[in-house]
């Protein structure tokens, strides 16, 4: 007879063992409903009734959908993760002379001759590589292991010299950083980043960056603009988008093998590279302030001051066959230019910088890690990926058999839903309270109630800087 205490515990055995099936999507809601509360009653999330699809592009390059930072309560939020320099963050800087200087110099940093880019990132993967994956299959998360690649390769943009091991940890620990706390896996610890701020600031003051940088910008907020711009949101793009590339092809071991057997095949690998871009979007939602009336037709007019959210993933989701559908085939007969495709933004309201430059450096990384290895995993895949991409490496001339391969594709991905579970809970807790730790510092309101957009200070006894801009203990 089963009593009413046995069928509690069942119950809740039960629950337990199913935490990995739901939860993780509990949580992922709850998530979603504290940071909409933080866009205010004057946000607006499109695609949606009003603006669809086929406008999206057309508003999301309108010229009053300019404004970046003042008069968002995102702003702060934003600014928070991205601390210390927020206010001269490239992303973040409002229109003006002052962005103007700081968008050529990051263009011309980023130029060069493409064999000169392409060989630059295969010997620094490879030199990771050899670091990293010694044995015949080595466990790996997938962004830690490309961070010290673009750790390197965008030192060597810089400063025009092999990267240093000091350079390289601190770099690495200053990106591990932002995205842990951008992500709410982890608090931010603002005093690991300043240890990368004073190396920049000794560098800087040496006189070793060999690029001329934004005259309007001070000695203290040029080395902000590097940290924030080369060595936090590049690095971090860069390892994120790879970590989703090489994943995606975990999962889909003939698309890899298919590559891996032609590794000259730019189409191919395009094709691959442009269907994670699809499906797994670096941008989440990119939030813009209107500076001006928005008449996006049907006579509903997006007043002044409007925060618009654009959302990536579903645009990337509209206007194809089987959205949810990781298939590269689909781009042999769709232009990436006449689709709903905008993996580094629109071109005329400030696309990414590397726009020219990542495809180029991830076939090169992409190309010399299948040249040594079979990736296997059966960790899941999302856009946000927090579990930092589990994959096992698998040396190519030493393959696992059938079954031992799909044995470790297993154990990854019940690991992987059990942690979820937990991890799901920290990322709620985590989140909601950086939320309100932001919206309580107010760091973007309170700089634009002492500077104007060009970041002048608007009293004479106003401080010059960003009062949020000194490294601290948080």
């Amino acid at each position: 007879m089963v009593t009413r205490k046995t069928a509690l515990a069942s119950l809740a055995g039960a629950l337990a063992l199913s935490t990995p099936l739901w939860l993780p999507r509990s949580v992922v809601a709850l998530r979603m409903k504290v940071f909409a509360a933080v866009n205010g009653d004057d946000a607006v999330t499109f695609p949606d009734a009003t603006v669809g699809p086929d406008r999206f592009e057309e508003v999301y390059g309108h010229p009053a959908a300019g404004g970046r930072s003042k008069g968002a309560a995102l702003s702060d939020l934003f600014w928070y993760w991205l601390s210390p320099g927020a206010d001269v963050h490239q992303e973040h800087l409002e229109a003006g002379e002052r962005y103007e200087q700081v968008a050529r110099t990051t263009r011309a940093i980023l130029a060069g001759p493409s064999d000169e880019l392409y060989e630059a990132a295969a010997r620094c993967t490879a030199r990771v590589l050899d670091e990293a994956a010694t044995g015949r299959v080595t466990l790996v998360r997938l962004r830690d292991l490309m961070m010290p690649v673009w750790a390197e390769f965008f030192y060597t943009l810089v400063f025009r010299e092999p990267c240093p091991p000091e350079a390289r940890r601190l770099i690495t620990d200053n990106a591990e950083d932002v995205v842990n706390a951008l992500k709410c896996t982890r608090p931010r610890h603002l005093r690991r980043r300043a240890r990368l701020t004073r190396y920049l600031e000794r560098r800087l003051a040496a006189g070793d960056v060999p690029h001329p940088l934004p005259p309007l910008l001070s000695a203290r907020d040029r080395v902000y603009y590097l940290q924030g711009t080369f060595f936090n949101t590049a690095v971090v793009q860069m390892s994120e988008a790879m970590a989703h590339l090489l994943l995606a092809l975990a999962h889909h071991g003939d698309i890899q093998e298919r590559i891996a057997a032609a590794p000259d095949d730019d189409r191919l690998l395009g094709n691959a590279m442009d269907e994670t871009f699809r499906l797994y979007p670096l941008f989440g939602v990119a939030h813009r302030i209107t500076t001006g009336d928005i008449d996006p037709g049907d006579g509903a007019v997006i007043p002044a001051g409007s925060v618009l959210c654009f959302s990536y993933p579903d645009y990337h989701a509209s206007g194809y066959r089987d959205p949810d559908t990781f298939d590269p085939d689909r781009w042999n007969s769709l232009s990436a230019k006449d689709a709903h495709h905008i993996p580094f933004g629109v071109a005329a309201n400030r696309p990414c910088p590397a726009w020219r430059l990542a495809p180029l450096v991830m076939r090169a990384a992409t190309r010399e890690v299948l040249r040594r290895f079979t990736l296997e995993s059966g960790a899941s895949h999302t856009r946000s990926i927090p579990h930092r991409a589990p994959c096992l490496l698998v040396a190519r001339d030493r393959p696992l058999p059938p079954r031992a391969a799909l044995a470790a594709r297993t154990a990854l991905r019940l690991r992987d839903a059990f942690e979820d579970a937990g991890r799901g809970t920290l990322q709620l807790g985590l989140g909601t309270w950086m939320v309100l730790d932001a919206r309580r510092q107010r760091q973007a309101a309170a700089y634009f109630e002492t500077h104007d957009t060009q970041g002048r200070p608007l009293a004479a006894d106003a401080p010059a800087t960003c009062p949020y801009a000194a490294a601290g203990s948080a």
